[in-house]
């Protein structure tokens, strides 16, 4: 009973992503009045029309998030590591203070950050560009991250620490040969995080850019549905499922080193 029950869960999951593999062998006219999972005349003419149907071509957009998504997974693993490294070893003034305040910002919704967000990067001049999505990053805003890497600090001996000070080590050495060596699960975890988080964002990305050329694949997407009532649903779909490959990709590749990283960082020093 209990393998039916999954099995059945697992289909429920499965079925838009087999749905959506079906529609983009489909014609237009097939899409729309067929509801049969797979096509009955399939075509692969959706995939070349939908690489090139723009006026810039689809790769574009792929590089675009690339460099996005890579450049965050970056700045979210080094400033959020640093943080959680100063919150779960070193001590200072009011730091369960400061602690309990970058906790509370989970309870912030990020919608009501958009327009004075908006209204600092205006005056910068970064709209248009991939800063807004980027340069945040570098200052650890992501609580969530450097909450999972408290956790598994905690979890690591103070021992080594206690070694490495006696050995010599000041609070950067400790920092670089005992605690960075030893967190490369809740980096990993983080990094898979980051990159899936910010290859699927689209408000942000729809936000702050612009130019067809700066796009990025969710916005992308989004043009293929004209407003004029033509929409193009098998190219659509084609390049959707275009854009699920970097992070299945990305999340088999890491799929172990994740699971350590989810059960670790629950221990408590």
């Amino acid at each position: 009973m209990r393998k039916v029950l999954i099995i059945a869960l697992l289909a429920i999951v499965v079925y838009p992503i087999v749905w959506m593999l079906g529609t983009s062998f489909k014609p237009n006219d097939e899409i729309v009045a067929s509801i049969n999972l797979w096509p009955q005349d399939p075509t692969l003419g959706n995939y070349p029309e939908g690489w090139s149907s723009m006026d810039v071509g689809f790769g574009t957009f792929f590089a675009n998030s690339a460099l996005i998504a890579g450049l965050t997974v970056v700045a979210n693993c080094v400033s959020c590591l640093l943080a959680a490294y100063a919150f779960a070893r070193l001590r200072f003034r009011a730091r369960k203070l400061w602690f309990a305040l970058m906790i509370g910002t989970l309870l912030l919704p990020g919608h009501v950050l958009i327009v004075p967000q908006y209204i600092l990067f205006k005056q910068f001049d970064w709209i248009n560009t991939p800063l807004p999505l980027i340069i945040p990053k570098l200052l650890a805003t992501e609580a969530f991250f450097i909450f999972l890497m408290v956790q598994f600090m905690r979890g690591i001996p103070k021992e080594l620490d206690e070694a490495a000070v006696i050995d010599g080590c000041g609070p950067f050495q400790v920092f670089l040969q005992v605690i960075l060596p030893l967190s490369k699960p809740a980096l990993v975890t983080t990094a898979i995080f980051s990159f899936i988080w910010t290859w699927n964002d689209f408000l942000t990305q729809l936000i702050y850019l612009n130019d067809l050329e700066n796009i990025t694949v969710p916005v992308a997407l989004r043009n293929f549905l004209d407003s004029t009532g033509q929409t193009s649903l098998g190219p659509m779909f084609a390049m959707s499922v275009l854009s699920l490959v970097p992070v299945f990709l990305f999340f088999v590749v890491f799929q172990r080193m994740l699971v350590q990283g989810i059960n670790t960082t629950g221990l408590k020093g």
